[in-house]
Order: structure tokens, then C-alpha cells, then sequence
């Protein structure tokens, strides 16, 4: 790998940029040296990008639910300028339609609060199991340049457009995206995995290995493209930030990000146990065609990766995992280090049950904190809903942390001015694309049928939102403190105090934000926790049920 360049070094490079302009650095640089060979990437909206790298081997044969390993060496220079495959999963955008009930997946698909399971139903076609690999923008002539490490949610890629990282780059940020194992083919347990595996090798949680794999290939490497391995921060959104704080709680991560922040992930978690998620593969293998519980490590290798159902639940392996995120962070058993917290306020379109579920599983005391909104219906569902999986345990969790290194804590509220009055509030990850500022990456085939370009439909307001976000996301990477220009001064977050930052139509600190609704939820903390367990565990039974039949 190539040696970082010394402050003497950088600073001639600048003096050569003049000089030779900016068309001729980037060419100078767009060749690198990395542990496993060298790569050439492509010179884009001013920065460099470099995608499809591979950070381990292909996950495939004898490594499929195996810690990922070493990415194999090449030889000859590398073309580093397209994606890589997808990792396989199901086509997830028909899920969103769940919560309605409604669309011909819901007939494949069983769904509860704690887990889903899907069947026949192929992966996308643009997906393979070789799909280990991640991408980098950087600036021109980065130096010691912080580092920002991207983990998408429970569906898609880091080669999305939204997750386009050029404007990171132009303000000097080195941005990493990144694909990793999901549903089946990264949380997966089963008696022949357990018994081929050495007694302390980690089990079951293959994604979040994939994810450390990447941190270290970050560490090792990202010194090439000019970034700092001692100044990384790690970000996600929705399943990515409870990725994030996962890692927090993972001894084996300490030391490999330095800051985190996490955008609207889901809390107050009930994984089910090694032996239980043994159950649930046990079932996922019968309905596969295997002898369930007694099917071999080979033949469930040789089964193409759509061939299980799509499995999503929460494990512990006992080994690497033996306790909870909610506890590690509840015995303040998580790397201490900055970071900011948060939630939109209408997390609740990530539902994926019936609404009417949401009311039924409420109880009269967290009910009767939410009379004075007056809501009803799939309204009050959907403020409950947000509240239970995502505010109330943003809040709790930035209250956890709040003795030790700063949190910071947000909602983000903003609804684009096209999108006012035909929406409850900021929808599930819509926070991202002010984040990356990728608006101009949306596709035109998802825009509003008749809309020419997004700047049709953007505004000024819209566009100072994106830059105050971005501006935010980019000063606390860069320094471990948001300080974002146009906004009050964001203080880190003590319970006393109770102070968050509202990124709305108006910016503002609030004090006690919607306190009633979220002390109650927190009251009822362990009742969620405990319903979520029985939901899990009821899945399964259905599940065998269903199988007995």
C-alpha cells in the first residue's frame, strides 16, 4: 500500500494542482496501491470515485455462513470504475405495502414486529452472492482527510444513488459505501452451522462480521485515498443505525470508528437465542425441501440463495453476541465515543404489519398519553408507532450515553414544500437525501409522473435544509461537534436538560420534546420488549404449524 504523503508532500501536491490544473491531479491519482492489488477508478463531479472493490473474499460455497475472509489478491491493475452485485434479497419495495395488508407479496409473506420471513420469492436480478465489495469518493488530493463509513438499510446497496458520496468529497470528506450479507444469507443459525464451527468462532450474525471486515479494509487502506484511519466516523440509517449501534456494543469493533451516528433505528430490541434462531432455520430449511433440523451443512450450501425463504430476525450467538444491544448499552457496555441520535417524525411508514395491530398491542396508560393529539385511527397507530421504534428509544439511548463521551440528540421534521399537507411528516428516510445532498442522483423514473428534473419541484427552503444537514453531518465528522451553520448551537444531550434539535421548517432547540408520549413508552419498555419476544416466538410457531400440516 502506498505510504501517506508527509505534510511537505501534500503541500506540493497543492502547489502541483495549480499549477498542472485539476484535470491533471485527478489523473495522477486515480491509480492506487492497495494490500490486495491495484485499482483504477474514474474522476466524477470533481472528486474521485472508486466502486466495486472487493474488502473480503467471495462469501460463496464453503465460506457461505462463514466469517468473511481475506479478500483475494489480483494481479494487474483492477478496473474500480462500476458497482458490484447487490447482495442477494428479495424485492423489498413490494413489502411496503404490508402494513395495508395489501399486494400479491402479503400472500408469501409472514410478518410480525420482530421478524418477517417471505417465500418464493426470487432475489433481484441484479444481485449475487460474490457481493462483498464497497466504494470510495474522494477528493483530489486529500491528506489526513476524515473518514465517513456508510451502512444502508435492511434492503438495496451502498451503490444506490441516494447514497452518492460527491458532495462529501467536494467538502473534503473521504466516503465509504459499502454492500454487505443480508436476510437469510447474513443472520442465519442451524445445528449443522453450530457443529462444524470451532467453539469460539462468532455464529449467525454474518453481516455484522461483513461490516467489521469493511472497518478493518477501511484501516488498512483508506490512508491511500488520502483518508485518516484514525479519525472514522460510522453512520446508518434505519437497519444501518441499529448496525451502528451494534457495533458500539461488538468488543471486536473497538477501536476500528472513532464517531457514530444513527439515523432513525429501531430499539428496545428482543433477539431470540442462538438455540431459538437454530428453531427458526431448522423451519426455514424444511420449507426449502430439507430434513429441517437434520439437513447438512452441504446441502444447505448447495441450495441457490433464494431457494430458502428470506429470513429476518434478530439473533445473540452466545460467543461474540451474548446480550442485547439494548443491554450492553443499558450496562454502558458500548464503546464510548461521539455521536448523534435521532429520529423523522413519521418513522411510522416503515411499518410493515397492520396498523390496527399497532393499537391492540398498546397499553391504557401509553394510550392515555396520546389523547391531547387527538389522533385516531391509523393516525394515532402511526405517532405510536414512531414513538415505540424509534423516538422513545433515541431518547433512551442518547439519556444512556449522556455521562460519557457528548450525544447529540435530533428529530428531523422537514417535509419538502411539494410534499406539505399530503404526508403525516417526514417519512422514513427521507432525512437522506439532505444528508448526501443526492437529489440530482434520484432517477427520473421515480419522480412525479410530469415532473422534468427535481429542480422543478425543489425550492430554496429545500435546498438550505440540505445544506444546513450536510453542513451538520460533515463538522462532526470533521471535529466530533455538529456545528451547523444556520441553526442554533447544538449542546449535547443530558436528560436534565432534555434538549433536542428539531430540524424543521423552523430549526430550533426543543425542551421536552413530546415528553408525555415518550416517557410513556419508556415506561412501558419492558412490556414492548417482552411483547416483541412472544411475537418472535409466535411467528415460529406458525411457522411450524404450518409445516405439522
Amino acid at each position: 500500500m502506498k505510504v501517506k504523503l508527509s505534510a511537505t508532500a501534500g503541500l506540493m501536491l497543492a502547489v502541483m494542482i495549480l499549477i498542472a490544473g485539476p484535470g491533471t491531479a485527478l489523473a495522477a491519482n486515480l491509480e492506487l496501491e492497495l494490500n490486495a492489488g491495484t485499482i483504477a477508478g474514474a474522476a466524477e463531479d470533481g472528486v474521485r470515485v472508486f466502486r466495486g472493490i472487493p474488502y473480503a473474499a467471495p462469501p460463496v460455497g464453503e465460506l457461505r455462513w462463514s466469517a468473511p475472509q481475506a479478500a483475494l489478491s489480483w494481479s494487474g491493475v483492477r478496473d474500480a470504475t462500476r458497482f458490484g452485485a447487490w447482495c442477494p434479497q428479495p424485492d423489498f419495495q413490494a413489502v411496503q405495502a404490508l402494513s395495508e395488508g395489501g399486494g400479491e407479496l402479503a400472500a408469501r409473506t409472514r410478518s410480525s414486529e420482530s421478524g418477517v420471513v417471505i417465500s418464493d420469492t426470487p432475489m433481484v436480478s441484479h444481485s449475487a452472492e460474490d457481493c462483498l465489495t464497497l466504494n470510495v469518493w474522494a477528493p483530489i488530493a486529500a491528506h489526513d482527510a476524515p473518514v465517513m463509513v456508510w451502512l444502508h438499510g435492511a434492503s438495496g446497496s451502498g451503490a444506490q444513488p441516494y447514497y452518492d458520496g460527491a458532495r462529501f468529497a467536494q467538502d473534503g470528506i473521504v466516503l465509504v459505501t459499502l454492500n454487505f450479507r443480508m436476510w437469510t444469507l447474513g443472520k442465519f443459525a442451524h445445528p449443522s452451522i453450530t457443529a462444524d464451527a470451532d467453539a469460539a468462532e462468532p455464529l449467525s450474525l454474518y453481516f455484522r462480521l461483513d461490516q467489521i471486515a469493511a472497518l478493518k479494509w477501511v484501516r488498512d487502506n483508506i490512508a491511500a485515498f488520502g483518508g485518516d484511519p484514525a479519525n472514522v466516523t460510522l453512520f446508518g440509517q434505519s437497519a444501518g443505525g441499529a448496525a451502528t449501534l451494534g457495533l458500539l456494543a461488538t468488543p471486536a469493533a473497538d477501536g476500528l470508528f472513532h464517531k457514530a451516528i444513527v439515523q432513525s433505528s429501531s430499539g428496545f430490541w428482543a433477539p431470540l437465542t442462538h438455540e431459538e434462531g437454530e428453531t427458526f432455520g431448522s423451519l426455514l430449511a424444511l420449507e426449502a425441501g430439507l430434513p429441517g433440523e437434520n439437513a447438512t451443512l452441504a446441502q444447505l450450501r448447495a441450495l441457490a440463495p433464494d431457494e430458502l425463504p428470506w429470513g429476518g430476525m434478530g439473533y445473540l450467538d452466545g460467543r461474540w453476541w451474548a446480550e442485547s444491544k439494548h443491554d450492553a448499552i443499558a450496562a454502558g457496555r458500548v464503546n464510548d465515543i461521539p455521536m448523534i441520535i435521532g429520529w423523522n417524525s413519521f418513522d411510522g411508514s416503515s411499518l410493515r404489519f397492520p396498523a390496527e395491530q399497532v393499537l391492540a398491542d398498546t397499553p391504557a396508560n401509553v394510550l392515555a398519553a396520546y389523547a391531547e393529539e387527538g389522533l385516531e385511527g391509523k393516525d394515532l397507530a402511526y405517532s405510536i408507532y414512531t414513538d415505540r421504534h424509534n423516538g422513545a428509544p433515541a431518547r433512551w439511548i442518547a439519556a444512556q450515553t449522556s455521562s460519557g463521551a457528548p450525544t447529540y440528540l435530533y428529530q428531523f421534521s422537514y417535509v419538502p414544500t411539494v410534499m406539505r399537507g399530503s404526508v403525516r411528516g417526514a417519512m422514513h428516510g427521507r432525512d437522506i437525501f439532505h444528508i448526501f445532498d443526492s437529489w440530482h442522483k434520484i432517477p427520473q423514473e421515480e419522480l412525479p409522473a410530469g415532473v422534468p428534473s427535481i429542480d422543478a419541484i425543489m425550492t430554496d427552503e429545500d435546498r438550505e435544509m440540505t445544506r444546513l444537514m450536510h453542513d451538520c453531518w460533515v463538522t462532526f465528522a470533521r471535529t466530533g461537534k455538529p456545528d451547523c451553520k444556520g441553526a442554533p448551537d447544538w449542546p449535547r444531550y443530558q436528560p436534565e436538560d432534555d434538549l433536542l434539535m428539531d430540524f424543521g421548517i423552523t430549526v430550533q432547540l426543543r425542551q421536552n420534546y413530546r415528553k408525555a408520549q415518550l416517557d410513556a413508552q419508556e415506561t412501558a419498555m419492558q412490556h414492548t420488549i417482552d411483547r416483541k419476544k412472544r411475537a418472535a416466538l409466535s411467528l415460529i410457531d406458525e411457522m411450524r404449524r404450518e409445516v405439522e400440516l
